[in-house]
């Protein structure tokens, strides 16, 4: 038996023990008909019809709903709508709220919509006393900027921020973002990244495992194993920074800048790549790898930049510059390579180890074959001079110039120009010392096998004599400008952060 009731409101009051605070029981405002039916709904009144609730300042309307007064519980059907002081409101098919832990479920074409954010689910859990909203079967969150996707979340309404977990994915017109989890702040558009992540924009893409992202700025924050991708180079480092409107980034520590065209490294502890203007700048440790055939040079000074667009880079080197190479190592105060010319040089008080030849001068230039970028050529300018150490002296070439050529990474022929001179300690077949000779002449021709002196030509008048080696001066066997090096040789890659 239906018992019907005149339409009406109801209003009940409950003194609460929590916290020592009053709580208010749900306020029915409205209802077109009201009616109980204990047999069909055990301890609930009906109501039906432009139903209006309300509790603790928010207002819930729907189509229908059952209240059960006593345990102050309603149960919502039909375009629920829960408003809340005008800033929040959320629509559902179906609800269920608890007025005493202002907690509550609404399922079916759940929408929330805060200010500018509209949140949709399925199913949501939500709590009005902590203001967080949790769904577990897939929801999308829109905001001005983006369309965030997740299979969980939890929007807190509070801090304009939503958890969002597994297979989350944030879209614009500028950049895709996927995780398995992170925080987004709707209000910023700021995302932080928590496990694997990436960003894909039109510039660029972006991987970290852990990191912060502004999807609004498009600023990026990569702070564990971090990489930035761009078409024919990689960035990474120990932390990233990445700013795409002006395509700059910067990375400190275990930062790595690969060239995939021109198969050229870059490492250090510091380091900004403007890409607009073509320019890297290294100012921590930096580190040039070159690759050749697997056989890697390594360049290091206080401070290396890279400039100039693909095939046509200009890499400087300042201060302390070592080089290494298996066959090739070096020293000066500042290096210039030019990619296009294949030409490298080196300034103030430089010396190459070319196997076990020493070469010094005021500037070195060494040029490479642009198709093989294999050592060609060398050329050392004024004051030039290369030694080699004999168990018996030191054989030494020198001239105001020189100019060398390279055969198989070997020095083969050389050209002593301007004030030539030559100290040379010949032996024969069997390893002994037979002559030694000491001749001066304005310009000498090399010829060497093996890194050893096979023969000599005297392009003019020369000077000197060869002397058997009991009658060799003893004031003599050093030319002019002679220094031995050997103790700041680098004999190992690493010995290129040594400062002598």
């Amino acid at each position: 038996m239906k018992t019907i009731f005149k339409v009406g409101v109801f209003c009940v009051w409950l003194i609460g023990l929590s916290s020592m605070a009053q709580s208010q029981k749900i306020k029915i405002l409205h209802a077109d008909q009201t009616y109980s039916d204990q047999k069909q709904y055990p301890g609930a009144t009906v109501l039906n019809g432009a139903v209006r609730v309300k509790h603790q300042g928010a207002i819930l309307t729907c189509k229908r709903a059952l209240f059960y007064r006593n345990e102050n519980r309603i149960y919502a059907y039909g375009e629920v709508l829960i408003n809340q002081a005008d800033t929040l409101t959320q629509n559902s098919d179906h609800l269920q709220y608890d007025g005493e832990t202002q907690k509550g479920l609404s399922w079916g074409k759940v929408i929330v919509k805060d200010k500018d954010v509209i949140l949709t689910t399925d199913t949501l859990h939500f709590n009005r006393a902590t203001q967080i909203m949790h769904y577990d079967c897939f929801g999308t969150i829109v905001n001005k900027e983006n369309t965030l996707t997740s299979i969980v979340g939890e929007y807190y309404a509070n801090e304009k921020k939503l958890t969002a977990r597994q297979n989350v994915k944030v879209v614009n017109p500028d950049m895709t973002l996927k995780t398995g989890h992170m925080d987004y702040y709707t209000q910023t558009g700021r995302t932080h990244l928590y496990g694997p992540s990436t960003v894909t924009n039109k510039e660029s893409d972006l991987y970290t495992e852990r990191g912060i992202y502004d999807t609004r700025l498009s600023l990026g924050y990569l702070l564990k194993n971090s990489k930035i991708y761009h078409q024919n180079s990689e960035i990474e480092g120990d932390s990233l920074f990445y700013n795409q409107a002006t395509d700059f980034a910067s990375g400190t520590g275990n930062l790595v800048i690969t060239d995939t065209v021109n198969n050229i490294v870059v490492t250090g502890d510091y380091g900004e790549v403007y890409r607009q203007k073509d320019s890297i700048i290294i100012t921590k440790k930096p580190v040039a790898i070159s690759i050749v055939e697997q056989d890697s040079m390594f360049i290091h000074g206080d401070t290396l930049s890279v400039t100039g667009p693909e095939n046509n880079k200009l890499m400087k080197v300042y201060h302390h510059v070592k080089i290494f190479k298996s066959d090739l190592s070096g020293k000066c105060d500042s290096l210039v390579s030019h990619q296009s010319k294949g030409i490298t040089e080196l300034f103030e008080n430089p010396v190459l180890w070319s196997t076990n030849n020493q070469i010094t001068g005021d500037s070195i230039r060494l040029i490479s074959n642009l198709e093989t970028n294999k050592l060609d050529s060398i050329k050392i300018l004024r004051n030039a001079l290369i030694v080699q150490k004999d168990s018996a002296g030191f054989n030494q070439i020198q001239g105001k110039n020189m100019y060398g050529k390279f055969i198989n990474q070997k020095l083969s022929h050389l050209l002593a120009k301007g004030n030539g001179a030559v100290i040379n300690y010949a032996r024969d077949e069997k390893g002994e010392l037979s002559a030694i000779m000491d001749i001066e002449c304005s310009n000498i021709e090399f010829s060497l096998f093996d890194n050893k002196i096979r023969e000599i030509l005297f392009l003019k008048k020369p000077e000197g004599k060869t002397y058997p080696p009991s009658k060799y001066p003893k004031d003599r066997g050093k030319l002019k400008g002679f220094i031995w090096r050997e103790s700041e040789k680098p004999l190992k890659k690493e010995d290129i952060f040594i400062h002598d």
